[in-house]
């Protein structure tokens, strides 16, 4: 007997019960109901099986997010192929790397961005399908087009007497199987793909199912190729009955605002930057004027304004939220404090890919500001230090939501895990005698976009590394800007006959350079030089604390 039910069977249950209603939406686009989801999904699944795919192996998927992304996704996911989603905004040459990496026999993707791939960069490549219309792009014989065409004709062949709600059937003995393969970068030199099991979104779901609001709509606005948009913001509302709604396009204040008054979802994923953005610009200023400030320290009158300040909130994301999650990154100690304070119901969690995600969690109504919650109940949470109430020590993590290493990379799946079997997170901390969890530091680096992607210095350095006159750099984030601190060869400079002006135009030509090959979302936008070489330790790693 299991713990807890196969997330597969979860979905099967809800596209049976509300298969009439509307579960994939992209805003002022397409639109299908749980049957027609579970059609196209059975569509697929006989022209898989026609053309000889086997569990186990591996399908890419690398689109813009949107109501055919998540078709795509459990059509592969449905099937016991290995779903490996790839971030939209991954340049092609780095998603043509990774499908090769994964041995992907097939790919979902976006028109315009197969016309900025070759599969011969891809040799495992069979099959390459349009996200946008279902069409072959690319086919490797003439023969897979063929069966790939007749889709349709295997499936009015199968169902001639119809396909309704109690011919839906997803597998469901497979916990300890391979499900997704999520790359936490695109790196071409050391890929970290994080193996996730059905047990381990299982486990998550589970967790969200009893612990989470449930409700009839949800705005998706996260990359759905990061685990924490995937789980929070698709797989365990849609497992409820939800009906999710994505943006479409890029996410700017204007369209977000306007879908959640649209769309009124009963939950809001983000990251803090999201929310810090929306305190300094609507309520900061209001705040901070003289007569409220002296209004807000009266009992009895503070609350009155505590109240319009949390009702004005409340109907900017719609009016029917009732529980904000933002993870990814800490909140800001003075917001935490106000939203704390006007009784706002927000909470801070824990998590990363490795974790599927969710490590840590509290419902608003328990949640201790400044901490991110306390261990779920499918993970165990330590901290490795002597004093883990007073000292901080590596955050580390076992349980069933628990990766069980990356693929093809045994060397960084052993560095990953302590000898006794804890997962290694990177992140440093202390709990409190509560179990509350506090974030001190992060040693992994990462930088966490305004839109929520995951940065990594170094990828950045390698390309900023790579430009003419460069010897070593650091990028640092200023504000949510990404800003490169160069160390640059004077030597070279001096011997390359450039007049002054040149000179003076070389940081400049430095960031548009790195800018050609990096995605839009971890784009540099200032390169400043440095005068001497970066400090380093022992092991000649720069010691980057020392540069901000």
């Amino acid at each position: 007997m299991e713990k807890y039910p196969h997330y597969l069977a979860s979905l099967q249950a809800a596209t049976r019960k509300y298969w009439n209603k509307t579960a994939l939406n992209t805003i002022g686009g397409d639109s299908f109901t749980y049957g027609q989801m579970a059609i196209r999904i059975e569509k697929f699944h006989l022209v898989f099986e026609k053309l000889g795919f086997q569990k186990g192996e591996k399908i890419a998927l690398y689109a813009r997010n949107g109501a055919r992304w998540g078709m795509s996704y459990l059509t592969v996911n449905t099937y016991e192929t290995v779903i490996v989603p790839i971030l939209a905004d991954f340049t092609p040459a780095n998603a043509s790397f990774l499908v090769s990496h994964s041995e992907s026999i097939a790919l979902f993707t976006n028109a315009d961005k197969w016309a900025q791939m070759d599969p011969k960069d891809m040799p495992g490549l069979r099959l390459v399908v349009d996200v946008d219309t279902w069409k072959a792009l690319w086919t490797v014989d003439q023969k897979t087009l063929d069966i790939y065409n007749t889709m349709d004709e295997l499936f009015a062949a199968k169902w001639s007497n119809g396909y309704g709600p109690d011919d839906v059937v997803f597998p469901t003995d497979n916990m300890d199987n391979l499900s997704t393969i999520n790359y936490t970068s695109g790196s071409t030199g050391d890929p970290k793909g994080v193996m996730l099991t059905y047990r381990n979104f299982s486990a998550n779901v589970d967790f969200d199912q009893r612990y989470m609001p449930a409700g009839d709509k949800m705005v998706s606005m996260l990359p759905m190729a990061h685990m924490y948009g995937l789980v929070i913001e698709f797989i365990y509302p849609l497992c409820n009955g939800t009906s999710i709604y994505w943006l479409g396009k890029a996410p700017t204040p204007a369209t977000l605002l306007k879908a959640f008054a649209d769309v009124k979802p009963y939950l809001l994923v983000t990251v803090p930057l999201v929310m810090e953005k929306i305190y300094k610009s609507k309520l900061k200023p209001t705040l901070d004027k003289p007569a409220v400030k002296i209004l807000s320290k009266i009992p009895g009158i503070n609350q009155l304004i505590f109240k319009k300040v949390r009702e004005g909130l409340h109907e900017a994301f719609g009016g029917k939220v009732t529980e904000y999650i933002m993870g990814g990154a800490a909140l800001n100690p003075e917001v935490d404090r106000l939203f704390h304070k006007i009784k706002f119901p927000y909470t801070v969690g824990y998590g990363m890919t490795e974790g599927c995600p969710l490590m840590a969690y509290a419902p608003w109504r328990t949640y201790i500001p400044g901490s991110c919650g306390r261990a779920v109940d499918i993970t165990e949470i330590r901290i490795d230090s002597e004093d883990p109430q007073h000292v901080v020590g590596e955050i580390q993590a076992r349980g069933d939501n628990i990766t069980k290493g990356y693929f093809k990379n045994e060397e960084a799946t052993a560095n990953a895990f302590t000898a006794d079997g804890w997962l290694r997170t990177g992140d440093l901390g202390v709990m409190d005698a509560n179990g509350n969890i506090f974030i001190r530091g992060r040693s992994k680096n990462m930088i966490l976009s305004s839109s929520g992607q995951n940065i990594y210095p170094e990828e950045l350095e390698t390309v900023v590394n790579n430009q003419p006159f460069v010897i070593e750099s650091v990028v640092v984030d200023r504000g949510g800007k990404i800003v490169a601190l160069v160390y640059l060869d004077n030597d070279a400079i001096s011997k390359s006959g450039l007049d002054a002006e040149a000179i003076a135009e070389i940081p400049g030509k430095i960031g548009d350079g790195a800018n050609r090959v990096l995605p839009n979302y971890s784009k540099i936008s200032k390169v400043e030089v440095v005068d001497a070489p970066f400090e380093k330790t022992p092991k000649m790693s720069i010691k980057r604390f020392l540069y901000k």
